[in-house]
């Protein structure tokens, strides 16, 4: 696959944000902490990740293309808040106290665990699974994994092992 090409003026605003974003929480919290590497590799329906050791953020290059307003103001500062938490914290819950406080105190942005934005373009294929209960959707790596027999998963509602197929012709054939 491809990878897309990022317009410069885009990749210029998302280094704006963070270059800001940054400066603000050295302010705030009275250090310096240097700026993390950024990276346009983020795949999936994850918008972006922050690989601490790394100290590194990867951006969805897709989402941020369909959502570049948006996607600056929030998964940027989203994702320093989780270097800044590590460096300043040490290891905690990813999205705990410490980090809505980084987000709402140190950096002004509200602390939201979770995107909105549309992942049509970016959700690959899965596959129908069910157990007793309900339908689930399992993506190509995990149905792969069941075809060569090495692994199965269970649902964590009811327990069952999933088999393949349509939980609502299931229902109907019993």
């Amino acid at each position: 696959m491809k990878p897309l090409r990022l317009p410069i003026a885009v990749q210029q605003a998302v280094m704006r944000a963070l270059r800001e974003k940054l400066q603000l929480a050295n302010q705030r919290l009275e250090r310096h902490y240097p700026e993390p590497a950024l990276l346009y590799q983020q795949r999936g329906t994850a918008a972006g990740t922050a690989w601490l050791q790394n100290w590194e953020i990867r951006l969805n290059p897709v989402l941020l293309m369909e959502n570049q307003e948006a996607f600056i103001n929030e998964v940027v500062p989203h994702e320093l808040a989780h270097l800044l938490v590590w460096k300043h914290f040490g290891r905690v819950a990813p999205h705990g106290k410490e980090w809505k406080w980084m987000m709402e105190s140190v950096l002004g942005v509200p602390a939201r665990r979770t995107h909105q934005f549309a992942i049509a373009s970016v959700r690959s294929r899965t596959f129908p699974y069910r157990c007793r209960c309900q339908q689930h959707q399992l993506t190509v790596r995990r149905h792969n994994r069941i075809l060569r027999g090495e692994s199965e998963y269970r649902c964590v509602s009811c327990g069952e092992l999933l088999q393949p197929g349509d939980y609502a012709l299931s229902e109907k054939a019993v």
